[in-house]
């Protein structure tokens, strides 16, 4: 618990109890409905685990110790909050110490951790309704939301933004949730063929939060810019396409070069995950032509303007551009040395593409094939 005298600096129950208060209803679905919506996608998620292999020719350790959850909007939130507060504790930590020795620290202390807690939870209450799956790989186990045991973390479907979506696009429903299991069992394929990459992730992630240089009521001022926003509100001053990203709190050259190696890793991963969902799809789901194409127009158009101002300050455009680069990425690199000539980026950190050789495939190819030459 990071706390001065037991005040936490973000009051993680209070942001999971605000956030599970403010997220939309789900669609109505009958009883019935719901249990058959759940076995079909625990069905999708299973065989989706030999078409990918069979697809990327990745082989895979034991997959047993990830397990595959199907949860709702609440239990969303709750695997990311215990998720956020597993990863961040180090640069919490470092901004608890801050916190204490500087003026007002205990006036901070005492209110600071609930107002982040209630303002974090407006936001996960966003974001809650519109994720449709995820491969959780720092996540710790508990009673209801289990992980891994030996770091295999967890793979969360959540049923009733599945159903949303899949009725939003009026595409066919068994085909769209087998879709998105393949994307996500994508994702749990690349870390448990690829051992290192795990800690690999950790380690950038934690070098990131270590060279953080953040003043505690700085952080803080994000999160209230992001919920002000969720509320409709405009910080005042502040332009009508005006706002930074969180991400933007980076400010060291440090940080700018790890971040830099994550966003190359991150497009990897979503990108590879994209072309594999529609690569094995023609075979297994009829209608993937139909499904991308009203699926892409969904990502890029965005819900609303106050959709398109949360996902520019959550960085989450970003992440859109993330699955458009990687997808073109691994799609020009296979298509020039085929799948298992691409499978040599899961060989080490070092064969890893640069965020450079994320838009030049080219000159990653031509990295391999010098490395290739001189037997390393």
């Amino acid at each position: 618990m990071t706390s001065i005298g037991g005040a936490e600096m973000v009051d993680w129950n209070l942001a999971v109890a605000t956030a599970t208060r403010l997220v939309r209803p789900g669609p109505e679905v009958s009883r019935d409905e719901a249990r058959a919506i759940v076995a079909e996608l625990r069905k999708h998620a299973k065989s989706s685990e030999e078409h990918v292999r069979s697809f990327t020719r990745m082989g895979t350790e034991d997959t047993h110790d990830t397990p595959v959850l199907v949860v709702d909007r609440a239990g969303w939130i709750r695997a990311n909050v215990a998720g956020f507060r597993e990863i961040l504790k180090p640069l919490l930590d470092k901004m608890q110490d801050r916190r204490g020795g500087g003026p007002g620290g205990a006036v901070l202390g005492a209110v600071g951790g609930k107002v982040t807690g209630v303002e974090l939870g407006m936001l996960l209450s966003f974001l809650a309704s519109r994720v449709l799956g995820q491969y959780e790989t720092f996540a710790p186990s508990t009673r209801d939301l289990p992980a891994g045991t030996n770091g295999g973390g967890r793979l969360l479907l959540v049923a009733p933004n599945i159903v949303h979506v899949e009725r939003e696009l009026d595409v066919d429903p068994h085909d769209f949730r087998l879709w998105v299991c393949l994307h996500e069992e994508t994702h749990r394929t690349q870390f448990s063929a690829v051992p290192w990459l795990r800690d690999h992730l950790e380690g950038e992630i934690q070098s990131f939060l270590s060279e953080t240089e953040v003043d505690p009521m700085t952080f803080l001022e994000r999160i209230r810019e992001a919920a002000q926003s969720f509320a409709g509100g405009r910080p005042e001053g502040e332009e009508e396409d005006g706002g930074r990203s969180i991400v933007e709190l980076v400010q060291t050259p440090a940080q700018r070069e790890i971040l830099a190696r994550l966003t190359a890793v991150m497009s990897l991963l979503e990108g590879h995950a994209d072309f594999v969902m529609d690569g094995v799809g023609p075979d297994v789901v009829p209608s993937v032509n139909e499904i991308r194409e009203k699926f892409q127009q969904r990502r890029a158009r965005g819900a609303s303007r106050l959709d398109q101002a949360l996902r520019k300050l959550l960085g989450l455009d970003a992440k859109l551009r993330q699955y458009r680069d990687g997808e073109r990425f691994v799609r020009a690199v296979v298509g020039e040395i085929g799948m298992d000539g691409f499978n040599r980026v899961w060989t080490s950190p070092n064969t890893l593409p640069t965020k450079a050789e994320i838009a030049k495939p080219a000159d990653w190819v031509a990295r391999m094939h010098r490395k290739g030459e001189r037997g390393q």
